[in-house]
């Protein structure tokens, strides 16, 4: 096949696979508004019942509403599962069609029944002429996880709706035995509506035949989850993978002050074909997570992205990056993913950094009240820190720790004090009385920088110890030999400093008012303020993405990856790591 041939084929692949998609949204558009619109939805369900046929998947209602945007939502994501399911249950219907045209001469004479004839032909025309977009593989679990969730959901629900019809029952006391009464809402759940001649005994107002049905839509989409999910994880990152991450940071950390955050155990890695490069990543909600820029010479970033976004397409997973370099986000923006500026990270250059001046005025004064007070900080490479003294910090890092869930994930490691991150540096700070009242720690950045990690202090110590030990660590930055530090993430940082400023517009105004609002709960404005003490050097960091749909879903996941949502489960008294201490 000559090139030519080749690329117009895949044109009308693409096509195909548009039509199918938009065909399945337009199906779900007039189901659900056939299920408010009362007399459009008796007209199809009439029509159904009658001798007119509708197109493919068109019977009106939530359910089939719920059916049908399942199908679209994951024939958009390639889904090769979902692609074999629509070929098959749309083929079948075509041949009924075609078998009731041939074999009654009535049904060809509606108008109604050609048009959907030929709507449900082109939609099993487009799904096979758009075959080779459906790549997307699922879970291997999936069919056996779909098979107990229909099992198991089917019996919980049928006897949720026996009950319900128990206690609503409107027929004589005694006209009929749980067993029919389960029978009856089966029925319902099974064929969305059950003839009621068949069950004398049995009375119910309307809303709990609605109800039934909601339980029976809910019940349809946790199946079609379980079947259509995509592989949840990919092998986390080795201890091989990991001795070649270190080697690509020492020659080339020095780019990228997150870096090291990549050697975090919880992350995948994909390397270039040179082996050069490297993208860490991890899947979260079926969003592949990259953090910050690759690893490695940057000649070979193409060769490693390339192998992440394949691999993102091949499970069906939304590429996604959080927290790019403008250098970084380059890159990635060549391969046809899109940026949008997340906020900023403070760097601060120890060489130019001085407490004098107006400016530095308050951090001045409230750097020399600690001081006054008695504090003292002690700097050390936890390398250089005895065992016994480090595993009593583990504990003091633990119980000053706010909240149970460690946040963190494209700027923050996750293990303090493992025997692999010697290089990291730990500041110690002490009351007069010698009492230990805070922690900083920083990873590594190249040979010369490092990057904040992990910040904890008692609850009952004086407000300002950060302060004064990022500010101890900057005027005595040449014992650890280093000439830059990075200090907090500053979230929609501009939005801040120019929507404070004279003349900012209103739409800036509101953005800014809205981000204050929600720094209550989030410390968006805080973190900013907190870093602009130090008048850091500030550097964006970018979002990637490669489809705008999808960044509900990316910051949703990113919000998971980063501690700061949770999603739902087991009650944590069920938790299998709980049942493990309490033993």
């Amino acid at each position: 096949m000559s090139p030519e041939e080749d690329r117009l084929r895949g044109r009308w692949s693409q096509r195909g696979a548009a039509f199918g998609i938009w065909y399945l949204r337009a199906v779900t558009f007039v189901n659900f508004l056939s299920a408010v619109w009362v007399s459009f939805g008796n007209d199809i369900r009439r029509h159904n019942v009658e001798e007119f046929f509708t197109p493919y998947l068109l019977t009106a209602g939530f359910a089939s509403g719920a059916f049908s945007l399942f199908l679209a939502v994951t024939l958009r994501r390639r889904k090769r599962a979902s692609w074999i399911l629509n070929l098959v249950l749309s083929g079948l219907f075509l041949l009924l069609l075609l078998f009731a045209m041939v074999a009654a001469p009535e049904f060809r004479g509606h108008a109604q029944n050609w048009v959907s004839l030929v709507l449900t032909l082109l939609f099993t025309v487009s799904l096979v002429a758009g075959r080779r977009e459906f790549y997307a593989r699922g879970d291997r679990a999936n069919p056996k996880l779909a098979a107990l969730t229909a099992a198991g959901g089917l019996l919980a629900a049928s006897l949720l709706a026996a009950l319900l019809v128990t206690a609503t029952n409107g027929a004589a006391a005694g006209s009929s035995t749980f067993v029919e009464r389960w029978r009856y809402g089966l029925m319902r759940l099974v064929s969305l509506a059950a003839d009621d001649g068949r069950f004398p005994g049995i009375s119910t107002p309307n809303w709990v035949g609605v109800v039934i049905n909601v339980l029976s839509t809910a019940l349809l989409v946790a199946v079609l989850w379980a079947a259509f999910r995509s592989v949840r994880s990919t092998d986390p990152i080795t201890a091989d993978d990991e001795e070649r991450l270190r080697a690509l940071l020492a020659r080339h950390g020095d780019r990228d002050s997150l870096g090291y955050f990549a050697l975090r155990r919880d992350k995948s890695v994909l390397f270039s074909p040179s082996g050069k490069a490297a993208v860490t990543y991890r899947v979260v909600g079926g969003v592949s997570l990259a953090s910050a820029d690759p690893l490695g010479d940057p000649e070979a970033w193409p060769g490693a992205i390339e192998r992440w976004l394949a691999e993102a397409r091949e499970h069906g997973w939304a590429p996604a990056v959080m927290g790019a370099s403008e250098e970084g986000g380059t890159i990635y923006a060549r391969h046809g993913l899109d940026a949008l500026e997340l906020g900023d990270e403070a760097i601060v250059e120890t060489a130019e950094f001085t407490l004098g001046g107006r400016a530095m005025r308050t951090v001045r004064q409230a750097y020399h009240r600690i001081e006054r007070a008695g504090y003292t900080v002690r700097i050390r490479r936890h390398q250089d820190i005895p065992p016994e003294e480090l595993a009593q910090l583990l504990r003091l890092a633990d119980d000053w720790r706010d909240g149970e869930t460690e946040r963190g994930f494209s700027m923050a490691l996750g293990r303090l004090g493992d025997p692999g991150d010697g290089r990291c540096v730990m500041l110690e700070c002490s009351d007069a009385e010698g009492r230990l009242r805070a922690l900083l720690s920083f990873v590594p950045w190249g040979a010369k920088g490092l990057s904040l990690d992990l910040m904890r202090r008692d609850r009952e110590s004086e407000n300002g110890l950060m302060e004064f030990m990022v500010l101890e660590l900057i005027q005595r930055a040449k014992e650890v030999e280093i000439t830059q530090i990075s200090l907090n993430f500053a979230m929609f940082r501009s939005v801040f400093e120019r929507g404070s400023r004279l003349g900012a517009g209103p739409v800036l105004r509101l953005w800014r008012s809205l981000l204050s609002f929600f720094s209550r709960w989030w410390q968006i404005e805080s973190l900013y303020r907190a870093n602009a003490k130090y008048r850091p050097i500030w550097e964006p960091r970018y979002m990637l993405f490669e489809k705008s749909t999808d960044l509900l879903r990316i910051g949703i996941a990113a919000g998971r990856a980063e501690g700061f949502l949770e999603a739902p489960g087991l009650p944590k008294w069920l938790n299998r790591k709980h049942l493990e201490n309490v033993r």
